[in-house]
Order: structure tokens, then sequence, then C-alpha cells
């Protein structure tokens, strides 16, 4: 055996002399972080862990830290219920709380974000989960929550917490709001995009945005609760809570604040199998509906084990304020609420209906949109002819 290694030995060299050796196959064969498709322009984050298996299935960027947005209302929610149980919070308590985590309500996270102390909630929060890459916002900013550093990675880690170690009642009550995500955001933007928008329920979804402005196209809006409208003097009254000094080590320095940023995080499948967490930056200026259907895109393309992906084909939209209705016609049909603009959406089918003019198309055929329970007028779906190609009629 020493001979033979030896003569390998050799043979290695000489190829190695004369330029015939090829590069270690380990270090050739690809790894798993580069597998995750993103789309041309965006930079993303994405850490997909199996809870059955206890492995990642996708892992790229998994570290990078990215302004939270939304996403650290789950962080918010967590201090708070720290120290109050579920089962016994006020009623203006819980309206705020549903609507924070619900439908990503920035009042109510404005409202406890100042009671909790500010980065004093990151401070207690990261050292109870033992987060690594999560950090509070950059000094100057510090009233600025969506500014809170994290990764796909931390987020993982504050799944595992809900799900695995935080109280039962706890873990029902942000779970249980997490299940009924509204798709329309309390500020008009439509948040059913990424886990919501890519795979058939059971999911649970928080959702984060920034850096659109009033562009999220999704009416009607939540109503605005009596508790939500207080909130904001509930806010003023603890204003006088100091911010946490540690937390300025910890502060998110070289974190973009300036891109448009849209993160889906949540979990997905029977028993909430798979935890998914992906965070995007789009390049300056990109419209919603553009970074909305890049992160669908994205999210469709990971390995989500126990995720049932749904039926139908996906079609690009053109225009603003395209109108989903219960029916394809506009007669006693009011809207069930709006497209954001050019967004890809989902047809299961399509059927005959009233006909529409918006010169110079006239059409009278109308997509079924599973995910949106509604029909709008193929005028505004972007593929040539009245008819969508390879999409069956509606047989009801």
């Amino acid at each position: 055996m020493r001979r033979l290694g030896a003569v390998v030995a050799a043979l290695a060299l000489a190829a190695t002399v004369l330029g015939l050796s090829e590069a270690p196959r380990a270090a050739a064969a690809p790894v798993r972080d580069t597998q995750v498709e993103v789309p041309a322009g965006v930079t993303a984050g994405v850490a997909v862990f199996d809870r059955t298996t206890g492995t990642f299935t996708e892992r790229h960027n998994e570290t990078m830290r990215f302004r939270s947005a939304s996403v650290v209302k789950l962080l918010i929610a967590l201090d708070y219920l720290r120290t109050h149980d579920p089962r016994t919070l006020s009623t203006a308590d819980r309206t705020r709380l549903d609507s924070m985590l619900r439908s990503s309500d920035d009042t109510a996270a404005s409202h406890y974000w100042t009671l909790g102390g500010r980065t004093a909630i990151i401070d207690r929060t990261v050292a109870q989960l033992g987060l690594t890459d999560t950090a509070a916002p950059p000094a100057g900013y510090e009233d600025t929550w969506g500014y809170v550093a994290v990764s796909a990675a931390d987020t993982v880690k504050i799944y595992r917490y809900i799900l695995d170690t935080a109280s039962t009642p706890v873990r029902d009550y942000v779970m249980g709001n997490l299940r009924q995500s509204t798709r329309c955001g309390t500020d008009g933007f439509d948040q059913h995009f990424g886990i919501a928008g890519s795979f058939e329920r059971p999911w649970a979804v928080k959702q984060g945005w920034s850096g659109f402005g009033s562009s999220g196209g999704c009416t009607p809006k939540p109503p605005t609760t009596a508790a939500t409208a207080t909130s904001a003097s509930a806010s003023a009254s603890a204003s006088s809570q100091p911010s946490a000094r540690p937390s300025a080590q910890r502060s998110a320095a070289a974190v973009d604040l300036t891109q448009e940023a849209l993160h889906t995080t949540g979990t997905v499948g029977a028993g909430d199998r798979t935890i998914v967490a992906v965070f995007t930056l789009h390049p300056d200026g990109t419209p919603y509906g553009t970074a909305y259907t890049a992160v669908n895109r994205l999210t469709r393309a990971l390995d989500v084990p126990g995720a049932v992906r749904p039926a139908g084909t996906w079609f690009g939209t053109w225009s603003s304020g395209v109108n989903v209705r219960p029916r394809p016609t506009t007669v006693d049909s009011a809207p069930l609420t709006t497209l954001p603009a050019g967004v890809e959406v989902l047809v299961e089918c399509q059927k005959l209906g009233q006909e529409v003019s918006f010169p110079p198309y006239t059409n009278a055929w109308w997509a079924y949109l599973p995910q949106y329970g509604g029909y709008v007028t193929n005028i505004y779906m972007s593929s040539p002819g009245n008819q969508l190609p390879g999409v069956p009629v509606c047989s009801s």
C-alpha cells in the first residue's frame, strides 16, 4: 500500500509539472449558496430551515444584515409578551398587537417600541434568543424601529424560538395572528407576496417593506381601530423612557437604508414544518409591483419541504389601480381590492363576462385569480390576444 501511494503521488506531481492536473473536485463542485435563483439586480439573503430534519435546504447570504422594516415587529411583540400573558391582555393591547402582527400596523409598533425603551428591546431579545446579526438602528435613528438590522439566519432563530422555546400561550398567540395575515396592510400595501403568494396554506407570515412611498396599490385599507388611533398619544406618554446605551455598540452600521427593501418571512406546511426567510434589496426607483414579482419568483424557486404550490399560470399585468372583482363584470361587482402596478399574478382559469373597453382595446374575457378570489379583465393581462394562451375556461 505504501508503494502504491508513492506511485500515485509521483504521478500527481508529474501531472502538476506538465500542467495536466485539475482543481480538486471539492473546490469545483457547486455549493448550495450559489443555487438560489436571485433575480437580476436584486440583493438577497435567504435561509430555509426544515424543522422535521433539522437542516437548512437553502442558504444564501444568510448572515448578511438588512434593515428589518416590519419584520422587527416580531421582536417588538415577543418583548412585550415577555412580561404580559397573551391570555390576559387588555382589549386595547390585544387590538394593537393583533393589528401589528396581522396587518403590519406601524402606529401600534411605534407604541410598543417607545413603551419598551426603544433599543432596549433589541438588547433584551438579542440576549434572550441568542441572535448574532441583529442590531439596533444606527446612532441618531433610535426612534426608527424599521432600521433595526437583522439577517435571514437570525430570523430563522426567531421563529425557532417562537415555535420551540416560547411558552404555549405566546407561541399560539403570535403564530395564530401570523396565520391571519390580511392581504392589505394598514398603510395600503398588498402584503401577500413571497411566501403568501407562492404556496398554498397552511402558512404564517410576517412581511416587511420599505422605501416604496405610497405605491402599495392595495385597497380597501383595513379600518383604523380606536386603539390604533390613540396609540400615538400613548407613545408620547412613554417617550420619557431612555434607550439602553449598550445598543450603541451593536448599531446597524453599514446596513443599506436607502434601496427599496422587500422581505418575506414565516412558516410553510403542516405543523409549521419549514421556516422561510427571504430578505431583498432592489435598485433605487424600483416600483413596488416589480419588487413584489421578483420576490415571488425567488421564493417560488426555493426548496421548501412540505410546501404545496398553487395550480395555475403566471402572467404579468400592466397599468395601475387594476380592480379585482368578485364576478367578471363591473355591474354590481364592487372591487375586492386592486393590484400593485405591473405585478405578476397567478391565473387559474378564464371566462366570458362583460365586454370592457379601454381604447384601443376591447375584451369580454376575464381571468380568475385564485389568490385574490376574484376576476380581472384580460385587457390588463400582458398577453397577446383576448384569451390567455394555455389557460382553461372556468367550469362555473
